[in-house]
């Protein structure tokens, strides 16, 4: 056993101390009722800190505690004690050497017996000819740092020895959890690290396949070893193939195979025919340019086709990676990568993007040591954590160090390796991001700007304190509807977090070419001829920015001067201008067969943009408003009868009511959804929204004439409306102030989740105390809020832009294809 300085390097260590079994189970006998075994449905992390990205494989190794299994790294192990007094730790840490080699070049026989117990999800290749790997285990008891090594079954109680066992044969917590998260989770291929290859000269065409033992030239798959393209199984309903690549296995033994057509660079379809199911191949990108194949340049189309013509359309990837052109690796603060998880690019480049800017760095890697003093018991489900833990991950260059010569020396003088890590993997952030969202918490291919309102969203959620980093985003929106009939007009304001712009294609400037290109595209189809080199259509961005302010037909709002539904023209302008302007150019649409395609178009951003022209102007000299009158409300019942009576609104379906929030709706307004609806259900709510959200007072709490007010609040919001004191302690345990957590549960009926949501909502509470005790003391809450209205939050720009990052989707869908990030910084 030994003490802290044999561990962590520290002069005057004791060194090695042998103990008897006796010593070790009276060492551990207090600390006994702490230590557990990992029980069916447990998370245990041996992979990855709960606070940074340090593992087995790093320096100082991880720390595993054997209570809540949560796992640490050096710097953040002794935070977990003092916090939670546990005591007892599994230290974990993963040795790589080079092997020696011999006169000739070659690695000599190895010394020892390399020993890996790990089951790590690494990308360490445990066959390797370069390094060997050895596993160690101990246990370490803070906070004197005892050490007793592992395995040590004749010294340590049975119980001890049963949970170290556990926890080293664990998986890993992202594997497939229950059927709705993680669903396409696949394990890695145990013959992916040292699969054969033969060395047969097969190249493989872009397009143009066929089974080599049949005439079928869909459903083709690839064998890695031998590179012979066979046919896939037949199905029931008469499609797939007639099995070939299956025969092939069985005659000659070579496990791993590769569907063709669906091959991109974020993934693949690799089968397995020994272990029988899909796998992971780790090193495929390496397995496929063995036989001509460039994973970067694919897309997944059946037997390389894309849209109807045979012209690989790699030009798009080439340009925005840059193909042909020397990159210099970058390293050091702000230069991290994310790993590619399996389609996260797109919440990698979103991430990126949000973590270059100063109020996201300062809201969370500035509050580093408080969001970690103060996160909770499990850090791995707080947000704040894993925004900060993926903030300074990104920021603090301690993932992206470059190999410095004196260290190369050292290796080579100690026989250690010790590789850096370049880049860091995101799992914990979008296991907790992505759960319970039906998209993100698959592995499939999303939409980046999707990702990117969800996350704003969760920020608005989980402000730490007044400050909301997200507010740089918000601006407002001015909407006027004119009714075609009074010609009167309707002024209404929104809050947005994005721009979003048309493609305008009749403004491209290149249309003679275009032209040209179509007919020379059909008339070589036509006669069977190789294509043309594919033309783009060049639009200019003025003529994107023109279709935001450009009038739109409104077919049905309601004209409150007719007391009717009628036809209107929609105009939008700013209200507010964001401090960063995010803008998508929408080039998906839909095709007349409803499948989503993409405009293949080339569009010009420039580097400085102004916006000002489109500055709200309010209402006119000549304009004539709308009244401000409601439409009636009409609900129908299950008998498709009106309903003359309203629910109450304590008995609203909070159900219904998150369902229309998590789709972005004001969550105010989903509550007035909901209660005019009947409680029928959160479909016949969003059609109520939908018919709603112009009016000026949507996203505004909910009011009804007979219940005293706000319905939010209550029937009463005066002293009779006391919140339990239970749950008003639960909330001020938490760090908010005594006064915020009586008015956020008077406001939501003593609802804590939602109340939490509105002390989030209302930062103006926090900072006017007064303004909050007089609430408070106030027996009528609606005369008070009368004297203080709320309105948006938002800030005011300049309307002055400089473009410093963009996110470019590549591919022609957008269930596939990648995205990549390009970030200004330094100046280049």
């Amino acid at each position: 056993m030994q003490r802290r300085g044999a561990l962590f390097g520290m002069p005057g260590g004791s060194g090695n101390r042998k103990m008897a079994a006796g010593d070790i189970g009276e060492l551990l006998v207090p600390h006994m009722p702490t230590i557990r075994v990992p029980r069916s449905g447990d998370r245990v992390y041996k992979n990855e800190c709960a606070f940074s990205y340090d593992s087995p494989n790093s320096e100082g190794g991880l720390y595993v505690c054997m209570n809540t299994f949560l796992a640490f790294g050096r710097e953040h192990v002794e935070r977990h004690f003092r916090k939670t007094g546990q005591s007892v730790y599994m230290y974990l840490k993963r040795h790589v050497r080079e092997k020696v080699r011999g006169a000739s070049g070659g690695a000599l026989p190895k010394r020892r017996n390399s020993k890996i117990f790990l089951d790590l999800d690494t990308d360490d290749d445990l066959n390797s000819d370069d390094y060997e790997y050895e596993d160690e285990a101990k246990l370490v008891i803070f906070p004197d740092h005892y050490e007793i090594a592992l395995p040590n079954i004749e010294e340590l109680p049975a119980l001890v020895t049963i949970a170290c066992d556990a926890v080293l044969s664990s998986k890993s917590p992202y594997r497939k959890q229950d059927p709705d998260t993680w669903e396409n989770e696949l394990p890695v291929s145990k013959y992916a690290n040292n699969l054969t290859q033969l060395d047969n000269g097969v190249r493989i065409p872009p397009s143009g396949w066929k089974c080599a033992r049949c005439d079928l030239r869909e459903n083709l798959w690839l064998n890695l070893t031998d590179g012979s393209v066979l046919c896939g199984k037949w199905f029931f309903d008469s499609s797939g193939g007639n099995g070939h690549a299956l025969e092939h296995y069985r005659d000659l033994g070579y496990p791993l195979a590769v569907k063709l057509g669906a091959i991109t660079p974020d993934r693949a379809d690799v089968y397995s025919f020994p272990e029988e199911e899909p796998v992971l191949d780790p090193h495929l990108a390496k397995h496929l340019a063995h036989f001509g194949i460039d994973m970067l340049h694919m897309h997944g189309t059946e037997n390389g086709l894309q849209d109807n013509d045979s012209q690989p359309r790699i030009s798009e990837w080439e340009v925005i990676q840059e193909t042909g052109t020397k990159l210099k690796p970058m390293y050091g603060p702000g230069y991290t990568g994310l790993k590619n998880l399996g389609n996260s690019c797109y919440l990698s480049s979103v991430m990126q993007a949000i973590f270059s800017i100063p109020e996201f760095q300062r809201a969370y890697v500035g509050n580093l040591p408080r969001i970690f003093d103060y996160s909770p018991l499990d850090p791995t489900q707080d947000f704040n954590t894993q925004m900060t833990k993926l903030g300074h991950g990104l920021l603090s260059g301690q993932y992206s160090k470059p190999p410095m010569k004196s260290e190369l020396i050292e290796q080579v003088m100690k026989e250690e390796h010790k590789p850096q890590q370049n880049g860091i993997s995101p799992r914990m952030f979008k296991a907790f991001v992505s759960k319970s969202h039906p998209e993100f918490s698959s592995n499939r291919q999303q939409d980046a700007q999707e990702f990117f309102l969800h996350l704003v969203n969760l920020v608005e959620r989980n402000r730490i304190g007044s400050e909301n980093p997200s507010d740089v985003f918000r601006f407002l929106v001015e909407e006027r509807i004119q009714c075609c009939q009074t010609r009167k007009v309707r002024y209404t304001e929104r809050v947005d977090y994005l721009m979003q712009l048309p493609v305008a294609m009749e403004a491209a400037t290149n249309k003679d070419e275009l032209i040209a290109y179509e007919l020379t595209r059909r008339e070589a189809e036509a006669n069977r001829r190789p294509l043309p080199e594919l033309v783009r259509a060049k639009i200019p961005f003025s003529a994107c920015l023109q279709a935001f302010s450009e009038p739109e037909n409104v077919d049905d709002f309601w004209s409150s001067a007719l007391q009717a539904k009628s036809a209107g023209v929609k105009t939008s302008r700013f209200a507010s201008f964001p401090e960063y302007l995010v803008v998508q150019i929408k080039k998906f649409t839909f095709g007349l067969d409803w499948v989503p395609k993409k405009f293949d178009v080339s569009i010009d951003m420039p580097d400085l943009l102004d916006i000002n022209h489109l500055r709200a102007r309010g209402l006119q000299p000549g304009e004539e408003e709308l009244p401000d009158i409601s439409p009636p409300v009409v609900i129908p019942d299950s008998k498709d009868r009106l309903m003359n009576q309203l629910i109450d609104p304590s008995d609203i379906d909070e159900s219904s009511v998150m369902q229309l929030a998590e789709m972005g709706f004001p969550l105010e307004a989903c509550r007035k959804a909901v209660y005019f609806t009947g409680n029928m259900g959160a479909e016949v709510a969003f059609n109520w929204i939908i018919v709603h959200m112009e009016e000026p007072d949507f996203a505004e709490p909910l009011t009804m004439p007979g219940y005293g007010g706000a319905a939010s609040a209550g029937a009463s919001a005066g002293l009779d409306n006391q919140p339990p004191e239970e749950t008003v302690a639960l909330i001020t345990s938490m760090g908010f102030h005594r006064n915020q957590a009586l008015q956020a549960l008077r406001a939501t009926n003593s609802n804590l989740e939602r109340a939490l949501d509105w002390i989030f909502s209302h930062p103006e509470f926090e900072e006017d105390s007064d303004f909050v005790i007089e609430m408070e003391n106030n027996a009528n809450a609606n005369i008070i809020s009368e004297a203080k209205p709320e309105g948006p939050r938002v800030k005011d720009g300049s309307g002055m832009y400089e473009l410093f990052a963009f996110i470019s989707h590549m591919g022609t869908s957008t269930m596939s294809g990648h995205y990549v990030c390009h970030i200004k910084k330094e100046g280049s």
